[in-house]
């Protein structure tokens, strides 16, 4: 019986988060052990009266505090580049050595300021709060990986083992190379290096799985639904091969007309609804 696609979306949920996805304490108190004597040297500064001549004391007994300065403007990567009154300038705070130069960094980025006039108690509270903020930018990312566990939860239900019967983040070449299929379909000839979530080996068919949840709408859903549909569609004359596309989110509500242009085109194509009604296990069987 052909499904309705207005009762199918009906049956989106709205999240899946668990409480890590709001914020991975376990990653923030890691990045910060990181750095955490560096930050507790730079705690002797707080107050300081002449800051500059004491940053240029501590720093050439423990040019180690560089590593922690890019935190305290809530940046994790180890380089930046600024234009500073029209003159490019690259800190690498990896071995930068130039002390001017990061006394101008700490001056103009306002930190001097910020430790001097002791409007923070202590440097290591300041960078896990910090730390907490950066984290929240990485909830889209754990949003995916969410959705991926509640694939993977469903597909081992069935009895597939990892690594053994069902493998994950496996690329074109390798399905190609590890069970002699022709994919080139699908990777333009080679030219494309597709990789897919999972993929789970029947005795009569390979299976692979693309997964996301999308909490809010944006362009990038309705390039995700024309590409997924483009690739079901060069499944169709695979033998032996199909492509399963799980996906949810009431992201899709403004993007709901290119879901459903995928949805009467493909007929793998589920939600979370769908695998807790069985759907893994009549396609898998």
């Amino acid at each position: 019986m052909k499904r309705n696609f207005k009762d199918w979306f009906n049956t989106f949920t709205d999240s899946i988060a668990t409480y890590e996805y709001y914020t991975d304490f376990n990653t923030v108190y890691k990045n910060i052990e990181k750095i955490k004597v560096e930050l507790n040297i730079m705690n002797s500064l707080i107050g300081s009266k002449n800051i500059e001549q004491d940053f240029d004391n501590l720093f050439k007994k423990y040019q180690e505090i560089r590593k922690c300065l890019p935190l305290l403007i809530a940046v994790r990567e180890k380089e930046i580049k600024v234009v500073d009154d029209g003159e490019k300038l690259k800190y690498n705070f990896t071995n930068i050595n130039d002390i001017d130069l990061l006394k101008r960094f700490m001056t103009k980025t306002g930190l001097f300021d910020l430790i001097s006039n002791h409007i923070v108690n202590n440097l290591v509270d300041y960078a896990t709060g910090v730390e907490v903020g950066l984290g929240s930018n990485g909830r889209k990312n754990r949003g995916g990986h969410l959705m991926e566990d509640v694939l993977q939860g469903f597909i081992e239900k069935e009895g597939f083992i990892l690594n053994k019967t069902y493998f994950k983040e496996m690329y074109l070449k390798d399905i190609e190379s590890k069970w002699n299929i022709d994919l080139s379909p699908l990777s333009n000839l080679g030219k494309v290096a597709k990789r897919f979530d999972y993929v789970a080996k029947t005795k009569n068919c390979i299976y692979a799985f693309e997964t996301n949840f999308y909490s809010s709408s944006g362009s990038k859903l309705n390039e995700t639904a024309r590409s997924y549909k483009m690739i079901a569609e060069e499944s169709k004359n695979i033998k032996g091969f199909a492509f399963v596309w799980v996906t949810d989110g009431l992201g899709w509500i403004d993007a709901r007309n290119n879901l459903e242009e995928t949805f009467d085109a493909m007929e793998n194509l589920y939600n979370i609804k769908d695998l807790s009604n069985g759907k893994l296990k009549e396609l898998l069987k």
